[in-house]
């Protein structure tokens, strides 16, 4: 059982929050396919930036299936602060604050992974936010900033003592970025050294793997990241892999079809056409990957300038007369 805060389930997988990816419709679509914890994308504290349409489509809302977990990030504390209340106001239910994201645009800002260089400002940052609202708050971080630098340990003690309920660690540095091994060992180390959560991230890509890494690390629960793209059924076989120990059916390319049909509608439904036409092309590109038509069906795909050109050419994708 994962608790955090009031909130409990049996699941043991958590959806990554991932800019570009883990946007509200592919949250639904995710627990449609079982998924319980999903954690929204990243959306920036400062409220000058709340203006722009990214950020207006990020913002929390209360018709959403919860638990509503949302993520922030920014490097001042009363800002964080203030970025956590506005989201509960707005529906969200578990804030958690960004300190794992090794992008050049986030780090540049002192945000994201750069602030496990400071120490003092991320009690700060923490303590201001646990302050400022009455959900729980969780943390997403790395093992440190370099493999000279790794401080995973003492930032999840401070987390801990901020009165964070969760910290999710991915096992790389900022310096590794998504290269390289995962440092598994690394975060059984901080989980040996916690008393709240801890959760494993980091190419877990199948069901085995997950449950081979949590009994590596005694974590309890893991984030599934990159492996869910295009594959929203993913976090939920791994889940019920992680009861029953065995594999679910696999998915075959009418589950696809029918996958992207639905999706790439809801895309288009929340996004509007013109900017739900551009967004449909990476999910579906996801989703076919590894298909031997996905490079020719892509680019029919990416031509189509209609919503019902889209939905019609993702229809045939398990025919050949397309590809003539």
């Amino acid at each position: 059982m994962l608790s955090i805060g009031p909130h409990k389930n049996n699941s043991k997988v958590i959806l990554a929050p991932m800019a570009g990816v883990t946007d509200r419709p592919y949250r639904d679509c995710c627990r449609r396919y079982g998924t319980y914890w999903a954690v929204s994308e990243m959306m920036a504290s400062n409220p000058k930036l709340w203006n722009s349409w990214k950020s207006k489509y990020r913002m929390p809302k209360t018709d959403e299936i919860g638990p509503r977990w949302f993520q922030i990030a920014g490097s001042e504390p009363a800002e964080m602060a203030a970025a956590a209340a506005a989201c509960v106001d707005m529906g969200a239910e578990i804030v958690d604050i960004n300190m794992g994201c090794p992008a050049k645009k986030v780090c540049n800002k002192a945000a994201g992974s750069a602030l496990l260089r400071d120490e003092k400002l991320v009690k700060k940052i923490l303590s201001a936010v646990t302050d400022s609202v009455s959900v729980p708050v969780t943390l997403k971080m790395r093992l440190g900033w370099s493999k000279k630098e790794m401080n995973g340990i003492r930032i999840a003690e401070i987390a801990q003592k901020a009165g964070v309920k969760l910290v999710t660690v991915h096992g790389r540095t900022r310096e590794c970025r998504f290269s390289g091994n995962v440092d598994y060992k690394s975060v059984a180390e901080i989980k040996k050294h916690s008393e709240i959560p801890i959760v494993v991230n980091g190419d877990i890509r199948t069901p085995q793997e997950a449950k081979l890494i949590l009994g590596e690390t005694e974590c309890d629960a893991v984030m599934i990241g990159r492996a869910a793209l295009g594959k929203p059924w993913l976090p939920a076989q791994v889940d019920s892999y992680l009861k029953t120990g065995k594999l679910g059916s696999s998915i075959s390319v009418s589950d696809v079809i029918f996958f992207l049909v639905r999706h790439v509608k809801a895309l288009h439904q929340y996004y509007g056409l013109k900017r739900g036409l551009l967004i449909a092309r990476k999910h579906v590109g996801w989703a076919v990957e590894g298909l031997p038509v996905a490079a020719l069906f892509r680019k029919r795909f990416n031509r189509a300038v209609s919503g019902q050109e889209q939905l019609m050419i993702i229809s045939c994708l398990d025919k050949k007369e397309w590809v003539v």
